[in-house]
């Protein structure tokens, strides 16, 4: 018996070690705590998570709808991610000001760049409900438990925003098995301030996204406005910069290797409760799919962007979020093919079948994992084809979605009982439409459509077919995108203007020949096919499988719960604040290959002289570099660019803080090695590393390559 004891501790022990693996929820240190402080951290808990005093995670915010920010001064001044911003310097881009080749700086606070729909959302507090969900959820059975959940969850948030007068909501963590309630705030008056050009930006381009080394000066600058009393408000003339709770002072001193680091965000998702059955559905399966489809796109938005100016500035933001999941996806593959992750997983469930054997669980255990199994193998079909859709539809030509829309406010207007809320609902749109030609060329989207579509054929079980009785894929195309009314801006927007007036219960004069005109119209005619095709056979089936694999996984970790005893863990990310902590470090992932964890500006002139177009830099830019004129940034005549660390991030950490042991902001992460990428399956704490971009090299962009050292007056530097 006591041979047994050991046996299961052992096994316990080395499958529950996290050697800097995990993104801990920050009101919830202590299982990981003494590690850091070990490790190098300096601060107490308080001084990390506090809801009665100031604390490191007052300064963090969510920026936008996926990305970190950070606030650096006490007006308001926020650091986020260079792509994390690129929507809103892309918005404000044009022929004639090209912030995305040239830059753009503010040099007073009148020249600040209003960013509309752009959102700063701070956490007021995180709190562990757990006990109060599950009480509120025991006996009720499992048709009834997903309204149930819902309801249970909905009321315990609105109890707590009345009480606190803020946002929030509760969330599941790790398939529902831990809750948490978040009470927030947002701030809607969020302004551009400043991003370096693209050459150093994006410096790499697609050749370097999610590889070591990299010389990436990955940030930008926005500012926080607040009304009089320092509350969220709409954007106005008369509104004053915010005034955060706490602002990271900024450590010159550098790192070295070995030192501590945390990263403090916003990580949006990972699954390392996934079975072996779900990594092999992920790897071998969707990833696959979805590198096919966004090469083939990639293909002809790099081409178009390469053509002129005009489509480079249009398609820019466009071609950076269709990239960056292509280059990560493959380096994922990479990862997990290298390590074998469909076998260490297997490996680890049998671990943990030896130790449901010693608890009288082993049927229990097997029965879940073979259904879990059954399951992928049952909506493979579904699930294929609903990825299919979102890169075909979400990602791909943009007229099928914008008919879409269209279409959606075009059936509510039958159901708006009230004239003047159908008007709404179309103005509102007009001014989406707008917005939509601003970025939009029909030649390029047509030829996304001829490269994509057949692609997409092949997953809809024949239900969808783009076909033309006489004419080929590409000269069809050409005949329905040209008499399509998305072809003639004028056209669709006075369409639009026209049904304004309308209810759809009675149409008269152009709308009713517009209507006409339009349930004639190939393209719409597709889209709404599609429409259907989703809503009435994909999303019914989805949200079948994820109801019955998130039910099973629920039972599969408390399962594993109870076998391991009561032991405080991470979390999946789940766009919630999270700390994740490691060293400064590099890696060693290919054989005869290490990786040292720092870059400098001379790796910059290296890769320029390779005469690569990702590669291309600026005249200041080199000069300033060849001529070492670095200020007090420089260290031993180099000039630090980037560093390697061992913290476990994920998409959502983009923009994040880097702190050091005593929560000095050393840099901004924005990135992960390519072999990294497969961290969201799989972690390895001996290959995995992120990538920042040092602090050193974000003040002498800001300060000697673009002049606005007046920004550094805010912030609080220490030399």
């Amino acid at each position: 018996m006591k041979k047994h004891t050991l046996s299961f501790l052992f096994i316990l022990t080395s499958f529950y070690s996290f050697a800097f693996e995990g993104m801990w929820i920050p009101s919830v240190l202590n299982a990981a705590f003494d590690d850091m402080k070990a490790n190098g951290l300096k601060l107490s808990k308080e001084e990390i998570y506090s809801i009665n005093n100031t604390s490191l995670k007052d300064g963090i915010v969510i920026f936008g709808g996926g990305c970190t920010g950070e606030m650096v001064s006490n007006e308001g001044l926020m650091f986020t991610n260079h792509h994390c911003g690129f929507d809103n310097i892309q918005y404000h881009s044009s022929v004639k000001n090209d912030y995305l080749k040239n830059g753009f700086w503010a040099m007073n606070r009148e020249q600040e760049l209003a960013c509309p729909g752009l959102t700063a959302t701070f956490v007021i507090e995180m709190r562990d409900v757990t006990d109060e969900v599950l009480l509120g959820m025991e006996g009720v059975e499992e048709k009834d438990r997903a309204a149930k959940m819902k309801d249970l969850l909905s009321a315990i948030a609105k109890r707590e925003k009345a009480e606190k007068k803020c946002d929030g909501f509760v969330r599941g963590f790790n398939y529902n098995t831990q809750f948490f309630l978040v009470l927030t705030k947002t701030y809607t008056d969020v302004r551009l301030v400043g991003a370096p050009p693209s050459c150093i930006g994006k410096f790499g381009g697609d050749t370097d996204n999610w590889v070591w080394p990299r010389h990436t000066g990955d940030f930008s600058v926005f500012r926080i406005y607040a009304n009089d009393k320092n509350e969220p408000a709409e954007y106005s003339a008369a509104n004053k910069p915010f005034k955060p709770a706490h602002h990271f002072p900024i450590s010159l001193k550098g790192v070295k290797e070995g030192d501590f680091t945390m990263v403090y965000g916003f990580p949006g998702r990972t699954e390392h409760l996934l079975t072996s059955a779900g990594v092999a559905y992920n790897h071998e399966q969707l990833a696959p799919m979805r590198i096919d489809f966004r090469e083939k796109n990639l293909e002809v938005i790099n081409a178009a962007m390469k053509s002129s100016d005009e489509l480079r500035i249009k398609y820019a933001s466009k071609q950076s979020n269709v990239a960056n999941a292509y280059k990560k996806w493959q380096g994922q593959e990479l990862g997990l093919n290298k390590f074998n992750a469909i076998q260490l997983k297997k490996e680890e469930e049998a671990k943990w079948l030896e130790i449901a054997k010693l608890s009288n669980k082993e049927l229990e255990y097997s029965n879940l994992l073979s259904s879990i199994d059954k399951l992928y193998k049952d909506y493979y079909g579904v699930n294929i084809a609903a990825a299919a859709y979102a890169e075909f539809v979400f990602n791909g030509p943009e007229v099928f979605q914008l008919y879409q829309d269209f279409n959606e406010i075009r059936v509510q207007g039958g159901q708006l009982k009230k004239g003047n809320q159908w008007e709404g609902k179309m103005k509102e749109f007009l001014e989406t439409a707008k917005a939509f030609y601003k970025d939009y060329d029909l030649e390029t989207d047509k030829k996304r459509f001829v490269a994509m579509s057949s692609m997409f054929e092949q997953f809809t079980k024949g239900v969808i077919h783009f076909e033309h009785p006489k004419l080929s894929r590409e000269a069809a195309a050409d005949l329905w995108f040209k008499q399509s009314m998305v072809a003639d801006s004028a056209v669709f927007l006075g369409m639009i203007r026209s049904f304004s007036k309308d209810t759809f219960v009675k149409m008269s004069g152009k709308s009713k020949k517009y209507a006409k005109r339009l349930s004639a119209e190939y393209l719409y005619v597709q889209a709404i096919a599609l429409n259907d095709y989703y809503n009435n056979t994909l999303v019914p089936s989805k949200r079948e499988f994820n109801t019955k694999h998130d039910q099973l996984m629920e039972k599969y970790v408390f399962l594993l719960e109870e076998m391991r005893g009561k032991k405080e863990k991470w979390c999946d990310a789940n766009s919630t604040l999270r700390l994740t902590y490691g060293r400064v470090e590099g890696s060693a992932p290919v054989d005869g290959m290490a990786y040292t964890p720092f870059t400098t500006g001379q790796g910059i002139l290296d890769k320029n002289s390779t005469g690569n177009p990702d590669f291309e830099i600026n005249d200041r830019l080199k000069m300033l570099l060849q001529n070492k004129e670095f200020g007090s940034y420089g260290v031993n005549g180099t000039l630090p660019v980037c560093f390697t660390g061992s913290n476990h991030t994920t998409g959502g950490n983009s923009g994040s803080p880097a702190l050091n042991g005593n929560g000095e902001w050393i840099g901004i992460n924005f990135d992960r090695t390519w072999e990294s990428t497969m961290s969201d399956l799989y972690f390895n704490s001996e290959i995995c590393r992120n990538v920042m971009t040092d602090a050193r090299y974000v003040l002498w962009v800001i300060d000697i390559y673009a002049g606005a050292g007046h920004l550094l007056n805010e912030m609080t530097i220490l030399r």
